[in-house]
């Protein structure tokens, strides 16, 4: 054999295994990086709680600012007429605001249209100067039995519940309409203070506590620590009020009396008696069967014994 020949050999030899070599280290880079692509990402606890800390601390805040939200959102609801009080929300005294200096409208619309009485009892002694005592009777008093369901007049938050001199077992409602209410000589509180109630809530049993003659409820209402004829808003014959709403007057002249209330008891509401139809009530009101039927939301004509009927 030449030797040109064994020369041409070894040379094709050796370029032939350098690509082999070459094409053997690209396919175990290739495999490398692949392996390294697809290895799984191994996850440790430590890795895994520190996660849920950070996820835990977004959810406070979250939460946080959306109590915030929350908090505005009720703040009517937790200290009813606030800013109308001038921020005082006093839990021990009756009448806090007992001459105190402070803003007060010439008038204001007040809605009382979500009355409820606070017993069904008849009334026994009005508001106004007792000559006997030689001093004012500032409530209405109303006829109960020892024991019996006292409930809240209006939505409200509970301000006061206490055993004071004159009242003996008290409880203030301060109310979203502005008004507070005072329920005096009560034999058992049934709320405490800073409790939310709806209308209607019982929230204590009537007695006959404190300066007291007799079984009944003292029933105040009052704005701004000013003291309102309960029967200038309620109509305690009929149980309920003259109007949906009631217009307060800093100027006490403007207030009605029990005599001119004679002739308003009646206008707004009627109580169905034996014997009456829609005829007789419109004819006895001035106004029109469709009229009653309409602001009554009445489908019938026909009437109960005892139903109230608005007239006006």
């Amino acid at each position: 054999m030449s030797k040109a020949f064994l020369y041409f050999l070894i040379i094709f030899g050796t370029i032939f295994m350098s690509e082999n070599a070459d094409a053997r280290t690209k396919r175990h880079h290739s495999r490398k990086s692949v392996a390294r692509v697809a290895k799984p990402i191994v996850r440790t606890t430590d890795d895994l709680l520190a996660d849920q800390v950070r996820i835990n601390r977004e959810k406070l805040r979250l939460d946080s600012v959306a109590s915030l939200k929350d908090n505005s959102y009720e703040e009517d609801d937790l200290y009813p007429a606030l800013d109308l009080y001038d921020n005082n929300w006093n839990t021990s005294v009756v009448h806090p605001l007992k001459g105190k200096q402070m803003y007060r409208p010439d008038s204001l619309v007040i809605d009382v249209s979500g009355f409820y009485m606070p017993t069904m009892g008849d009334v026994t002694s009005e508001y106004g100067y007792r000559k006997r005592f030689h001093r004012n009777h500032y409530g209405t008093d109303l006829k109960i039995q020892i024991g019996d369901p006292i409930h809240a007049a209006f939505d409200g938050r509970v301000r006061v519940v206490a055993r004071q001199r004159g009242y003996g077992n008290v409880i203030v409602i301060r109310h979203n309409n502005g008004l507070e209410t005072v329920y005096g000589h009560l034999s058992k509180h049934l709320v405490i203070v800073d409790q939310y109630v709806k209308a209607g809530d019982i929230i204590a049993l009537g007695g006959n506590t404190g300066r007291s003659t007799g079984p009944h409820l003292h029933f105040e209402t009052r704005f701004l620590g000013t003291p309102i004829n309960p029967e200038e808003i309620f109509d305690f014959t009929n149980k309920v009020t003259h109007m949906d709403s009631y217009v307060y007057y800093e100027n006490a002249n403007k207030h009605k009396s029990n005599k001119a209330l004679e002739s308003v008891v009646g206008i707004a509401y009627h109580k169905v008696k034996s014997g009456d139809t829609l005829f007789s009530i419109a004819e006895k009101y001035g106004t029109k069967i469709s009229v009653l039927k309409k602001i009554n939301k009445l489908r019938k004509s026909k009437l109960q014994v005892g139903q109230v009927i608005r007239t006006a």
